[in-house]
């Protein structure tokens, strides 16, 4: 087994790259035999080459693939037609899991653009500029597991009347109000978990822009 993982982990340090600097010099000297006309309008085709083929069998095929056994049974033995499509958008639990990832995409996305802007800007030509900059993007610097084990210490939840050891519930408690299970509560769980994502991004958007 170990043995197995020494050679897989050599093809891919050492064979990829000689694989693709072959297929690049053989494909330059294959270009090279046709006129210079027909050379230029030639050339990025060989090198999209590989990648169209690709994309072609990863992604378009089985794309493609999964619209068409979508309309059939669970053993794509028979043709059901949109009753797939039916039971997907009539069912309580698919739904809701469709509205937390359009949650997701819209306040995850919109949230980490915006900060990422907000702090470019900001930090855009001040004496401190690179200090802030690494600030911001230490979240995304470090493992997401060290982030989950910083934000559930954040989070973490006592009953009530007894030692928060939660930073959040900590400090709402301290103001005399109850603390609040933020990763057990319907209300709260979806929201908590995307601001994690907002934390962990916005340095990335911040470098990007």
């Amino acid at each position: 087994m170990i043995g197995n993982r020494i050679v897989m982990a050599m093809i891919v340090v050492f064979g990829v790259p000689l694989v693709t600097i072959g297929y690049v010099a053989f494909m330059d000297w294959l270009v090279g035999f046709l006129p210079t006309v027909i050379r230029e309008r030639v050339r990025p085709w060989f090198w999209a080459g590989p990648v169209i083929v690709f994309l072609s069998i990863y992604l378009i095929y089985p794309t493609i693939n999964t619209l068409i056994i979508s309309f059939y049974n669970a053993d794509s033995s028979q043709y059901v037609g949109l009753s797939n499509y039916i039971y997907v958008f009539t069912n309580s639990d698919t739904l809701s899991s469709m509205k937390n990832n359009v949650l997701w995409l819209v306040f995850l996305t919109g949230f980490t653009v915006t900060f990422g802007l907000l702090f470019a800007v900001l930090f855009d030509r001040v004496s401190y500029e690179s200090a802030a900059k690494a600030l911001v993007f230490i979240p995304m610097a470090i493992s997401f597991v060290a982030a989950g084990v910083i934000w559930k210490l954040q989070y973490d939840y006592r009953p009530p009347n007894s030692p928060q050891t939660g930073t959040l519930n900590a400090i709402i408690t301290s103001f005399g109000a109850q603390p609040i299970p933020w990763l057990v509560d319907r209300t709260t769980n979806n929201p908590a978990l995307i601001w994690v994502g907002i934390w962990v991004w916005t340095g990335f958007a911040l470098v990007i822009l």
